[in-house]
């Protein structure tokens, strides 16, 4: 079975790289892949049976690639290589995926690869949520269908949530989507990372610059990504938005 490593780290690839090889079996494709980008096109032109996918990497993170595999008709297998064991424990106790965890040993990476299972969507929804004593959490990525196919979202880089009629729009570092989850169900999930500003509008705590008076009155607030754009704040929100300012 052809094997393709997946890591930023160049030495970690060449570990990972001479413990396959010393496998029976199993052969890896040279040199692997760096970023999340490059894992997608070498998979496009190799055709790997097996993908060992880190899950922290530049760019698309290994979740986020292997969304983009689910959309294909023979994706190959995935095992997660991760340092963060809450990944590795939600994956155990869920029965899902197949997870790494570094550092590797011989054992333990003889016997994931033996168990890759290709990427699916029940996978996804559950690794995006760490491991907890109840069993659930708030979500690590934000899901989205798109003209794309299935996008996640890193939480850290969603800038802001904003309700229009049914759907919401999810403003990120990249772009936006649009999300068919209420506004309430969103603020209670990450009530601890976003601040409500508006009736409609939820804005993440950290990207929260400054807050402005109008001449006419108004009051917006300027958010770290959004180039010079600035949101408006309620009045009833204004008081809770200074005081969540200051303690920035």
């Amino acid at each position: 079975m052809n094997v393709l490593i997946v890591d930023d780290e160049p030495m970690a690839r060449e570990k990972l790289s001479r413990m396959v090889s010393d496998l029976e079996g199993y052969s890896v494709l040279e040199p692997g892949a760096g970023s999340g980008e490059e894992a997608l096109t070498l998979i496009d032109s190799l055709k790997p049976d097996v993908v060992l996918l880190d899950m922290r990497l530049p760019g698309l993170d290994g979740l986020q690639v292997a969304a983009r595999l689910c959309e294909r008709d023979a994706p190959p297998a995935v095992v997660f290589c991760t340092g963060q064991g809450e990944f590795a424990s939600t994956a155990v106790e869920n029965n899902l995926g197949r997870f790494l965890l570094k550092p590797v040993s011989s054992d333990k990476l003889s016997d994931a690869l033996k168990r890759a299972e290709r990427p699916n969507r029940a996978t996804l929804a559950a690794l995006t949520r760490p491991a907890a004593s109840n069993g659930a959490g708030p979500r690590t990525h934000i899901s989205a269908r798109t003209r794309k196919g299935i996008e996640l979202i890193p939480l850290e880089q969603v800038i802001y949530f904003i309700a229009d009629h049914k759907y919401v729009t999810l403003r990120h570092e990249n772009g936006e989507v649009l999300l068919d989850e209420p506004l309430k169900a969103l603020e209670d999930e990450f009530g601890d990372r976003f601040v409500r500003i508006h009736r409609n509008a939820l804005v993440a705590r950290e990207r929260m610059e400054r807050l402005q008076r109008t001449p006419l009155g108004h009051f917006q607030l300027y958010v770290k990504g959004l180039s010079g754009d600035a949101l408006t704040v309620s009045r009833r929100h204004v008081a809770g938005v200074r005081k969540e300012m200051q303690q920035l």
